[in-house]
């Protein structure tokens, strides 16, 4: 399962027992996955288009908890590889208008809202049942690599909406207007973190952050690993260097003529060709540091010009 996947199973299993808690979760999923449509003769329809079967079960149970019946349709989608997505349809008679007026969803002229009012979401419990309900209705995640988090809403004014009550947790998303459609989003880890934690995704911020952990590890492995290869690359290439300029010296005869010390080590680098400098200079008589085993080797290219 993807992490949206994810996410939406997770969220879809919490039950709020608060009635403020579960009319806020259903104005956040109306006003992500919603879609009011006008019968004529004054008849209103309200339709939430939703990607699972778990979140479309939620849907369901809060529409249910109010009273309000719904009958659950069933489609392929045309593109995305013909998945299939859920409606839930509400048939608008007046006590089902009622709960969706009470929710934000409908004003009492019947016409659609882009964000609720203030009273829907006026305690930390109610925003984070309304993060909630935006998430399960038209949120998706991804990660953890490149971290993304956003929420769909029809409008930019709704977009704008989560935008400002995530704000007043401390979290800062950012909106985007894609014409069809407007999203609040967010890319850093500790905000995508934050948000989920609003919502009540504990579990998916620890899938998250335990992703992100692995995945930083990952990366640090390879960077050492590259940089131990890059390494021995350097070392081998300058080993051949010393061993030709060792080589070249002794058939030209130079190499007897060299202070003792010179002709030590190029006999160590003989006799060890793929030895680090470190543990050349230990075998030298007395051991060298690691700086004078280096010097001498130069010393010895400078004189057979290499």
């Amino acid at each position: 399962m993807s992490l949206s996947e994810d996410l939406r199973s997770e969220l879809a299993a919490i039950a709020p027992r608060k009635e403020c808690d579960r009319l806020a979760e259903l104005s956040g999923l109306f006003h992500s996955a919603g879609s009011v449509h006008l019968r004529g003769r004054g008849e209103v329809a309200v339709h939430v288009d939703v990607a699972s079967t778990a979140v479309a079960r939620r849907v369901f149970s809060l529409l249910r908890s109010f009273g309000v019946p719904s009958e659950i349709r069933t489609y392929q989608q045309r593109a995305f590889d013909g998945a299939t997505r859920y409606q839930l349809h509400v048939a608008g008679d007046e006590h089902a208008l009622q709960v969706l007026h009470e929710a934000g969803v409908l004003s009492a002229r019947l016409t659609p809202l882009a964000g609720p009012p203030r009273r829907v979401v006026a305690r930390p419990c109610c925003r984070g049942a309304y993060v909630r309900g935006a998430l399960l209705g038209g949120g998706s995640l991804s990660g953890p690599r490149s971290p993304h988090l956003e929420a769909r809403s029809a409008e930019p004014e709704g977009a704008d909406f989560l935008a400002r009550l995530a704000a007043e947790e401390g979290l800062q998303l950012r909106v985007a207007d894609r014409g069809r459609h407007a999203i609040a989003y967010a890319k850093g880890a500790e905000t995508i973190a934050g948000l989920l934690a609003l919502a009540g995704a504990g579990r998916a911020v620890l899938v998250f952050e335990e992703s992100a952990v692995m995945s930083a590890t990952r990366s640090r492995a390879n960077r050492l690993a590259n940089a131990d290869h890059a390494n021995l690359v350097r070392t081998s290439r300058a080993a051949h260097t010393q061993l030709r300029a060792v080589e070249q010296l002794r058939r030209s005869g130079e190499l007897a003529k060299l202070p003792p010390r010179l002709q030590e080590v190029a006999e160590l680098r003989e006799r060890h060709p793929t030895l680090p400098l470190r543990e050349l200079a230990l075998k030298c008589r007395p051991p060298a540091t690691k700086a004078a085993v280096h010097r001498r080797l130069q010393k010895l290219q400078q004189i057979a010009a290499i």
